[in-house]
């Protein structure tokens, strides 16, 4: 199963054209010579490439941080907007990494990550983990700002940490949103 290939063709020599005497002959070996097919250019930031490494890079280490910072806080499992945070920054770390490694394996040896299946499947992954990663953020903003502005109860509670994990899943959510968008920009001009 080849799921990319190489995003160097080599190109084959043609052959000279024969000598023709009449038009007929120029036109008939004109239509015989086939054209060598172009390739969509590549864009920063899609899969594969290395500002497409960056942008997972990134998606991961901003959830990986939203994560262990609202789970390092004793009291998230009583609001549930917070587990909810913890769980979706658990799955975008996830999906991140592995799809960082992918990008990583991809540009390595040099392949282009042009295959409709794979494409397909980013896409699908990017938006779901994407969205559900800024829905969480804005549930625990949400949570955040009554906790912080409306109760008062920022002395009783982790109001800086729940602040910052919130702040890091939408820097996670930013960072994942060009991955979606380029992904399905792909599947949208093929």
């Amino acid at each position: 199963m080849s799921s990319s290939h190489p995003s160097v063709y080599p190109v084959e020599a043609l052959p000279p054209p024969p000598p023709a005497t009449d038009a007929a002959a120029v036109a008939a070996a004109e239509v015989e010579i086939p054209m060598p097919r172009g390739r969509m250019k590549e864009v920063q930031g899609m899969p594969g490439t290395p500002a497409g490494l960056a942008l997972r890079l990134c998606q991961f280490a901003f959830s990986a941080i939203a994560l262990s910072v609202m789970a390092s806080t004793s009291d998230f499992p009583s609001v549930t907007a917070f587990c909810y945070l913890v769980a979706a920054a658990s799955l975008q770390s996830l999906w991140s990494l592995s799809l960082a490694i992918v990008d990583i394996y991809a540009i390595l040896v040099k392949r282009s990550l042009r295959n409709f299946r794979v494409v397909t499947l980013f896409a699908i992954g990017d938006g779901i983990t994407s969205t559900l990663t800024f829905s969480a953020a804005c549930a625990s903003a949400g949570i955040t700002v009554l906790i912080g502005n409306d109760l008062n109860d920022c002395a009783e509670n982790h109001c800086a940490q729940f602040q910052t994990a919130t702040a890091m899943a939408f820097l996670s959510w930013f960072a994942g949103s060009p991955s979606f968008l380029l992904n399905f920009w792909t599947l949208a001009s093929k």
